[in-house]
């Protein structure tokens, strides 16, 4: 059992707080039950922290912490009693003819809903922008519920993207209410293949990536609201492009 913060290991999982570790060691901690069980079940699960106490347990290996030790690794305000030491599952490949381009999102709790829609309306890649916040920073994970398991999520240069999803004949779909047309408009044949481009919470798609799309879209609004929430707005977006 672990009770020291000045233990290795602890050291060790701190570290992985910050996104240079991850990236370099390519691990990732998760919180909570539910998203500990969701790694397992994934094989991504490389190790289980839980307190002493807690009647929780897994094949894998599993080392006790005490409460202060949980406290100090935990990034939550009320710490958990489990957490798993990961390993993140690499992709590099674009894959399918269903794919979104999320263009420097910052906001995690944005990211997190995105990817949960993303697979609820049946997205077949995910591609971030590399300014776009970090997949597994702790509070995009949580966002996702676990969800980011079992989407095939890209982190790539959005140009060099674009100029492969060009070569499959994919459409690239872009957002402007003033150039664009009502996407309950677009014909099935429209919605079977296409790459959907969303952008910064505050200043969109970049222009250089903006003019790389084909067609651009929008969401009719009420007169009296100028936008939505880009996760709003994204997943409104693909449920009207997921229907016939």
């Amino acid at each position: 059992m672990i009770t020291s913060l000045d233990n290795e290991k602890v050291k060790y999982l701190l570290k992985l707080k910050q996104k240079k570790y991850r990236d370099l060691t390519n691990e990732y901690l998760v919180e909570g039950k539910h998203l500990v069980l969701e790694a397992n079940k994934n094989n991504t699960l490389k190790e289980l922290f839980i307190l002493a106490q807690e009647d929780f347990s897994l094949d894998i290996k599993t080392t006790f912490i005490s409460k202060e030790v949980m406290k100090k690794i935990s990034s939550l305000d009320t710490p958990s009693t489990v957490i798993g030491l990961c390993t993140k599952k690499i992709s590099n490949e674009i894959l399918g003819n269903k794919i979104l381009l999320l263009d420097n999102i910052q906001d995690p709790g944005n990211l997190g809903t995105i990817i949960r829609s993303c697979k609820a309306f049946n997205i077949d890649t995910l591609v971030l922008s590399l300014d776009t916040v970090d997949l597994y920073n702790s509070k995009v994970l949580r966002g996702t519920q676990g969800i980011y398991n079992y989407l095939n999520i890209v982190k790539m240069d959005l140009k060099e993207a674009l100029n492969y999803i060009k070569t499959k004949d994919i459409p690239i779909y872009g957002t402007n209410v003033k150039e664009g047309i009502n996407v309950k408009s677009l014909t099935s044949k429209e919605k079977e293949k296409f790459a959907l481009i969303m952008g910064n919470e505050g200043q969109g798609v970049k222009p250089e990536i903006r003019n790389l799309c084909k067609k651009n879209i929008y969401i009719p609004l009420n007169k009296d609201v100028e936008s939505l929430n880009v996760s709003v707005a994204t997943s409104i977006l693909l449920y009207e492009l997921n229907g016939e």
